[in-house]
């Protein structure tokens, strides 16, 4: 694995929606580092990941409530241990669970593996919640799949908060999530 700057210099082999995101960050300024891999479809691919990016990726989850009503994105660290009963409270919402891959794909034009805040390009109806563990403001960089996990990005924490997140029009909620016996 090779880390490079900015988006790939051909776009062919490449996905549209790959594409897409590269031009979204390409037209807000963002600089960011790419890397170009197997498919990650572990969080142990990921660690492999993290060492040529130099950086952790977070990890991305689809939930939604049990009448499919409320559907969240939760960003967390990559080594908390997720438990619904403990995450449920802080939206709100009871009875939490992943959601379909058919929901997935229809709202975020993604596929299970491939989870990541740049699929909210896709949803402009909002109707995908954004959650933001806190710690993730705490370092310096973040990292995710540019909506395909064969590639990840990595970028500036303040450029994700102050013109991605702005850019893709939706409002973050921040949450303190610790998960039981962390």
């Amino acid at each position: 694995m090779e880390l490079y700057i900015g988006r790939p210099k051909i776009n062919e082999g490449r996905l549209e929606k790959e594409i897409k995101v590269y031009d979204f960050l390409d037209s807000l300024g963002i600089e960011y580092f790419r890397v170009d891999h197997t498919p990650a479809g572990t969080m142990e691919d990921c660690a492999k990941i993290e060492k040529v990016l130099d950086n952790v990726i977070c990890k991305n989850l689809f939930l939604c409530n049990r009448q499919k009503t409320r559907f969240y994105m939760f960003v967390l660290p990559a080594d908390k241990h997720f438990v619904t009963k403990e995450f449920s409270p802080k939206v709100n919402s009871s009875r939490l669970s992943f959601g379909t891959p058919e929901d997935l794909l229809s709202m975020l034009d993604l596929t299970p593996g491939s989870v990541s805040i740049m699929g909210l390009i896709n949803d402009t109806g909002c109707r995908v919640s954004l959650v933001i563990d806190k710690e993730i403001l705490s370092h310096e960089h973040f990292s995710c799949h540019p909506c395909i996990n064969t590639s990840s990005i990595k970028l500036k924490t303040d450029d994700l908060i102050n013109k991605i997140i702005p850019a893709l029009k939706h409002t973050p909620t921040f949450v303190d999530y610790t998960p039981p016996n962390e």
